[in-house]
């Protein structure tokens, strides 16, 4: 009887393909692949470690599954992502239960670690971060319209509060021609929404063709047959250049959405962070984005309480925020990572003023957000459907202004059965919180 093999994803959207990738070989050496991972044999645990409370979710994740074994209901347990990646040692030490740790660098090596802990041997493997796999087949685990398309791996911008660059290594580009072809295979099976990730996806191609190639990417994608929405994640200020918006305004595919994480706008706490510019430039980047993508959706995030931001520094952030109205904004609490220059800091802030000021820019941000969704209410968007909600007797899905598990939604009523994936028109009848309420056309 075939293995049954369950898998936890947790982080991101790049984290995500890596799992898409490990799951896919699984299939190719016989394993059954399951979504309820508290009845499989054996259960991957792929871990996020970018900050505190994404580690303590990971680990939380494994010793769920540390009481299932227990129980014994199931008898692998194999750890992978970051958090085994950024803390090889003390993941050994700290929980022997797990049978199977693996850094990025040995994902190749799955199978054969989970067959020899299949026969009771103990399994730790960290290989050179370079050999993660970019390329491969994936099984995609979310919905099947759409998939998330990774460019590059590691990063090199090195900002101060980051730990990326240590769990995953330097910026390393994939080759324009075998992402093309790796679309174009989605496209075949049936994805046309595809979301393009990377640490930071504007420097694409610096590494391997000498200048950014980012813009000659889109331009490749959309030419990609039954792709229908193309959307660019986590791009970087410095790198946003009039050939991107360019391709962004005349690319009919890519849709008008800019993901750009500022973090901040104040010129001294970006420059302590590692990052270039300041209020002034800022803004007249977003107002050159605006003005040369005309509807553009701007989407960011920032960071409150970096060490030593003044009460004068938050509120220049405040101000930024109301007068910038990006349609789209996160904001976390800063998180000191051990190993990183901001968290050897002395000047630390308070984690309740951390927490209390990304507070108040997300109340700023609500009332942003219900200003600008109560500006559709009477217009038309086009809508991607989700799924049916029984609860609420109505579909639901997302317009190009919304990147999946991150943004609002659009719940709506249809007098024809709807599919998965069907695009539509909606009429936007009314509002709640970040989502709008209407009804198919």
């Amino acid at each position: 009887m075939a293995i049954k093999v369950g898998m936890v994803s947790l982080g991101c959207s790049k984290n995500q393909v890596d799992a898409e990738i490990i799951l896919a070989k699984l299939r190719e050496r016989g394993y059954q692949i399951h979504t309820d991972s508290g009845t499989c044999d054996v259960v991957i645990v792929n871990t996020c470690g970018f900050i505190e409370s994404a580690k303590q979710e990971s680990i939380e994740n494994i010793l769920e599954f540390v009481t299932l074994k227990k129980e014994g209901r199931i008898k692998v347990i194999c750890v992978t992502g970051c958090l085994a990646e950024r803390y090889q040692e003390e993941m050994a030490k700290e929980i022997p239960e797990a049978d199977v740790i693996l850094g990025i660098g040995s994902n190749e090596e799955i199978c054969d670690a989970i067959e020899k802990a299949l026969a009771g041997e103990k399994v730790r493997r960290f290989g050179p971060k370079e050999a993660l796999p970019l390329e491969g087949d994936r099984i995609v685990s979310n919905l099947p319209f759409f998939a998330y398309l990774k460019i590059a791996e590691g990063c090199d911008n090195r900002c101060t509060y980051c730990a990326i660059p240590m769990i995953r290594g330097r910026y390393r580009s994939r080759e324009m021609d075998k992402i093309v072809a790796e679309a174009q295979h989605l496209a075949n099976h049936g994805v046309t929404e595809l979301n393009v990730v990377a640490q930071d996806t504007t420097r694409y191609g610096v590494d391997l063709y000498g200048k950014p190639m980012l813009p000659e990417l889109l331009r490749r994608l959309a030419r990609v047959e039954n792709l229908h929405w193309i959307r660019v994640l986590y791009t970087y200020p410095d790198l946003i250049t009039d050939e991107l918006l360019d391709v962004m305004a005349q690319e009919e595919k890519v849709v008008k959405y800019l993901d750009i994480p500022l973090q901040h706008c104040d010129k001294q706490v970006l420059k302590e962070m590692n990052r270039r510019g300041d209020r002034e430039s800022l803004t007249a980047l977003m107002e050159k984005i605006r003005a040369k993508v005309p509807g553009i959706i701007l989407r960011t995030t920032l960071i409150t309480g970096f060490p030593g931001e003044t009460e004068e520094q938050f509120e220049t952030l405040c101000q930024f925020v109301q007068q910038i109205k990006f349609e789209r904004l996160g904001c976390f609490p800063y998180s000191a990572e051990e190993g990183t220059p901001a968290g050897e800091r002395k000047d630390q802030i308070d984690p309740e003023v951390r927490q209390r000021r990304a507070d108040i820019i997300m109340e700023l941000q609500m009332g942003i957000m219900e200003a600008y969704n109560q500006k559709l209410v009477g217009s038309d968007l086009e809508v991607v459907v989700e799924g049916y909600d029984r609860y609420a007797s109505s579909y639901f899905g997302r317009s190009a202004a919304d990147a999946p598990d991150i943004d609002g939604k659009i719940f709506f009523v249809s007098k024809k059965k709807l599919a998965v994936g069907q695009y539509l028109p909606v009429h936007v009848d009314d509002v709640l919180d970040y989502d709008l309420i209407g009804s198919a056309l």
